[in-house]
């Protein structure tokens, strides 16, 4: 008869003629363990090596079979290893009740020689099929898992060469694109409980603005340099040509969006940044001159993000504003350049925010 290769069962049985009877039928074909008593048995199940089909007795004094089954079933260690009732009892009430706890068969006494290999056998070789399957499924679960964490580490580095690339424009931003997305998770995460922003900005959310937030200015990629790196005031017509990066970035980011076959999520969440985070809460802001909750939330957040950061840099037409002055030139923005609620957090998390800026500095 062919067997499973190193297939164990354990047989369990107070009197020692039925183990003796058993041992004898199975040891031709497989490792036997025995127990004499039902902590016996506990004990041996958990132990190495570890059985892959139980033959249980029913009747045994102190602990009884159908203990002895549900003690198995609740230690995650032995939980899954297949359980034969054996027992003297032949009511169909007690067959029904051990295959509804969730026995995989039922032997009633005399044992019957070849039937009690036959199920032996079909029970062991289920188990193997079981533990092939539960060993495909880990696998393929695992290399799904490694596939969607290196997609996942592709597209943040993808993001990032981007936004570099906007950055490699405007050199004077060094880690403008490290703060404000910190900046921004910060602002979102301490909003996701607020009855304005709640039903938008769950966890899902929050992660695909704080991946999009580096990628706010792609749009200066196509500024003129001679615009982009003057070391001074824009002139008015200078300025005009600046704003249309908002407006760029989008443009870029449909792009990019008519290469997939089917919308890519951080990228709406992207092209939303890009285009909006220059508007203004009393709609005095640029490209399209939009006002209040028309406003994207990922741009109002955006916005404040973007502004503070601007302050507090060096840049080569200013020195950087104190935190304490960007902080109050924000309040000052409440309900005109900024939303309200956003700037109320902001004031809140503002020691954060001074972290962040540390953080991640500019070098000299």
């Amino acid at each position: 008869m062919l067997k499973p290769p190193g297939a164990t069962v354990l047989i369990v049985d107070d009197a020692a003629e039925n183990l003796d009877l058993l041992a004898e039928l199975l040891q031709p074909h497989y490792r036997v363990r025995a127990a004499t008593s039902g902590a016996r048995a506990l004990a041996v199940a958990r132990s190495a090596p570890q059985p892959d089909l139980v033959l249980l007795d029913v009747m045994m004094p102190g602990m009884d079979g159908h203990e002895v089954f549900a003690r198995l079933r609740a230690d995650p260690v032995t939980a899954g290893i297949p359980v034969i009732f054996v027992t003297a009892m032949g009511e169909i009430e007690d067959e029904l009740r051990g295959l509804e706890a969730g026995a995989v068969d039922y032997l009633a006494k005399p044992i019957v020689p070849p039937l009690l290999l036959a199920r032996v056998r079909t029970q062991l070789e289920l188990k193997q099929a079981r533990d092939r399957l539960a060993g495909q499924n880990a696998w393929l679960e695992a290399e799904v898992s490694r596939r969607m964490h290196e997609n996942d580490q592709t597209q943040l580095v993808t993001i990032r060469a981007l936004a570099h690339l906007a950055e490699t424009r405007d050199p004077e931003t060094g880690n403008h694109i490290l703060r404000t997305q910190a900046y921004v998770h910060t602002l979102a995460t301490r909003l996701s409980d607020h009855s304005r922003f709640r039903d938008t900005l769950d966890a899902r959310y929050i992660d695909l603005l704080t991946r999009s937030a580096p990628l706010h200015d792609i749009g200066k990629v196509g500024i003129p340099d001679a615009i982009l790196r003057k070391p001074g005031p824009l002139s008015p017509d200078e300025w005009q040509i600046m704003k249309t990066h908002a407006r760029l970035g989008v443009e870029a980011i449909e792009l990019a969006e008519r290469d997939v076959d089917q919308p890519v999520a951080f990228l709406s969440v992207a092209k939303e940044i890009a285009g909006g985070h220059h508007e203004k809460w009393d709609g005095s802001g640029y490209p399209a001159g939009l006002a209040g909750d028309a406003i994207p939330v990922s741009a109002r957040l955006m916005a404040l993000a973007d502004v503070f950061d601007a302050l507090i840099t060096r840049r080569v037409y200013k020195p950087p504003f104190s935190f304490d002055e960007a902080h109050d030139i924000i309040l000052g923005g409440r309900g005109s350049h900024f939303d309200p609620d956003v700037v109320d957090v902001f004031d809140d998390a503002f020691d954060d925010f001074v972290g962040i800026a540390r953080h991640h500095q500019d070098s000299d």
